[in-house]
C-alpha cells in the first residue's frame, strides 16, 4: 500500500518572511493598539544625545503608514524577494536589507528635518535591481539591468521633480543605487558561486 505525502509548508526565505512578519506585527500594533510606531521606530531628525536617533536608522523599514502601504512593498518584496535570498543566502540578504535601510535612513535624516521616513521601499528598490543582475554573466551586463535601472530609477527622478507627495521618492533612488551595487559586486568573479 502506498503511502500519501502529506503536504507541508516550507519556510524558503526566512529573511523575507521574518521582514514581512515584523511589519505587519508593528503594523497591527500601530493601526489596532494605537501605538505610535512612526514616533518610535520611524528615522527622523532628533538630537545626538537621543539613544533611539541610531536604531531608527535601521527599524524604519519595518514600519508603514497603513495596509495599503504595507501591502504594496511586500507584495513585490515575497514576490522577488526569496529568488534573491535563494541566490545569495539569508546572511548575505540580510546584510543588504540592514546597509540599505541604513543608508535611505542616514541620508533622510541629514536632508530632511521635520520629516520621518518608514517604509521598505527603499529595501523593494534594492531587490528589484539586484533582481535584474540574476542572469549577469562575468564581464557582459544583461540589457534588462539597463531597461530596470532606467525605469524605476527614472520615474522615480521624474516624479521626485515634477509631483508633490509624501513619498520618499529619495529613498526608492537610493535604494535602487543599493541593488545595482550589491549586484555588480556579488556577480563579479569569486562572490556568485558562493552562499551562505
Amino acid at each position: 500500500m502506498m503511502q500519501k505525502k502529506r503536504f507541508t509548508l516550507d519556510v524558503n526565505a526566512p529573511v523575507i518572511l521574518g521582514m514581512a512578519f515584523l511589519s505587519l506585527v508593528a503594523l497591527m500594533a500601530d493601526q489596532m493598539a494605537g501605538v505610535d510606531m512612526v514616533r518610535l521606530f520611524g528615522a527622523y531628525r532628533t538630537h545626538a544625545s537621543d539613544a533611539m536617533q541610531y536604531p531608527r536608522l535601521f527599524t524604519h523599514v519595518l514600519i508603514h503608514a497603513g495596509l495599503s502601504h504595507y501591502t504594496n512593498n511586500f507584495m513585490m518584496i515575497l514576490a522577488i524577494g526569496p529568488m534573491i535570498e535563494e541566490k545569495y543566502g539569508s546572511l548575505r540578504l540580510f546584510v543588504m536589507i540592514v546597509i540599505t535601510a541604513f543608508i535611505t535612513g542616514l541620508i533622510n535624516v541629514l536632508l530632511f528635518s521635520g520629516t520621518a521616513v518608514v517604509g521598505a521601499s527603499g529595501v523593494l528598490f534594492m531587490m528589484i535591481l539586484l533582481a535584474s543582475f540574476t542572469n549577469m554573466r562575468q564581464r557582459k551586463l544583461p540589457l534588462t539591468v539597463l531597461l530596470v535601472a532606467f525605469l524605476y530609477i527614472g520615474n522615480e527622478i521624474i516624479a521626485g521633480l515634477f509631483t508633490v507627495s509624501n513619498i520618499s521618492r529619495l529613498s526608492h533612488i537610493l535604494g535602487g543605487v543599493c541593488g545595482a551595487c550589491f549586484g555588480i559586486i556579488l556577480n563579479t568573479k569569486g562572490f556568485a558561486k558562493t552562499k551562505n
